[in-house]
């Protein structure tokens, strides 16, 4: 569909449609930039505000994602005039108290009555025009660092099953609500060549968009990769997300497993996820710096592989 849009051409459009970027990059001067991003969902817990914690967690991640820093945000919201008025407060207090974390301002907003409640921020960012993280600048030899665990879909799944216990559930909820800001704040400390954070596409639908953007390939090392507590046994038992098997469709062709990967294992590399960490591609030299920086954070993260130059398949994984 977007190839229908007409193009857009800007000199000060240093981040627009064309890569698949997380946000949007206008140049304002030599040392400002703007970051624009959007996103919202329909709940994903039953708890108003936690889901808004977790709406509000996700929009902010794009501008993390990209090296920036948020400055303020529009609440976007559906709700449906049946349900009582104080969901709708605790949804955007929510909300309110993750940009508050953020360090950001909620400035105003817009609501539409809906049948099913939504969610979610548009939020504008700051950036040195020079220093932006794309997704599109990886390099061969870099090192592939993911800053929370894999499984978020499958262990929504699961809840919406009401077979996940509550130690999955609380899981869950402290990496979705968790902000990108810390791994973001480490991360800003060093070089890094390029960033995407991984969300509705998987870690493969994410990865691809990286390598393919930057004109190379990458090898990915499942055991090397952390997921969620329960999340492999919950794959096991073939409780997976519609959209892990879009996701795959989606990239077919683009990726070989290494025979004898379990099937499980391929379903939590598609596994959607909602509010996931940050993909950081680096120099392999800087690589074991940035992992003992992240362990101050409260999600895990781990080195699941490396970007490798271009050959038949944009991912390997073995």
């Amino acid at each position: 569909m977007l190839c229908r849009l007409p193009k857009f051409e800007d000199p000060n459009l240093l981040v627009g449609l064309d890569t698949s970027d997380d946000g949007a990059v206008y140049k304002i001067n030599d040392e400002t930039a703007i970051i624009e991003t959007l996103d919202f969902f329909t709940p994903i817990v039953d708890d108003p505000y936690t889901f808004g914690q977790i709406a509000a967690a996700n929009s902010l991640s794009d501008i993390y994602a990209m090296g920036g820093k948020p400055l303020f945000a529009l609440n976007i919201v559906c709700f449906p005039t049946c349900l009582p008025i104080d969901i709708l407060g605790d949804i955007l207090k929510g909300g309110a108290d993750k940009v508050l974390e953020a360090g950001a301002s909620i400035v105003g907003g817009h609501s539409i009555d809906d049948k099913v409640p939504k969610y979610g921020l548009s939020v504008t960012g700051v950036v040195n025009p020079n220093k932006i993280w794309s997704n599109s600048t990886a390099k061969a030899g870099d090192v592939l660092i993911l800053t929370k665990p894999l499984g978020i879909g499958i262990i929504n799944t699961a809840i919406k099953g009401e077979i996940a216990s509550q130690k999955n559930i609380d899981d869950a909820v402290l990496n979705m609500a968790y902000l990108n800001k810390y791994a973001s704040d480490i991360a800003n400390k060093y070089n890094i060549n390029a960033c995407t954070d991984i969300t509705g596409f998987g870690l493969m639908g994410h990865l691809y968009e990286m390598v393919s953007s930057s004109g190379a390939s990458a090898n990915i090392h499942y055991e090397d990769i952390l997921t969620l507590d329960g999340a492999e046994d919950f794959a096991k038992m073939g409780i997976i997300p519609g959209g892990a098997y879009r996701n795959r469709e989606h990239i077919k062709d683009k990726y070989y497993f290494k025979d004898g990967i379990e099937e499980f294992k391929k379903d939590i590399l598609f596994d959607p996820q909602t509010s996931g960490g940050l993909l950081l591609s680096v120099d392999k030299s800087i690589a074991p710096y940035i992992m003992e920086d992240l362990k101050s954070i409260k999600t895990k993260s781990s080195i699941i592989g490396e970007v490798v130059l271009k050959n038949d398949y944009s991912i390997y994984v073995d």
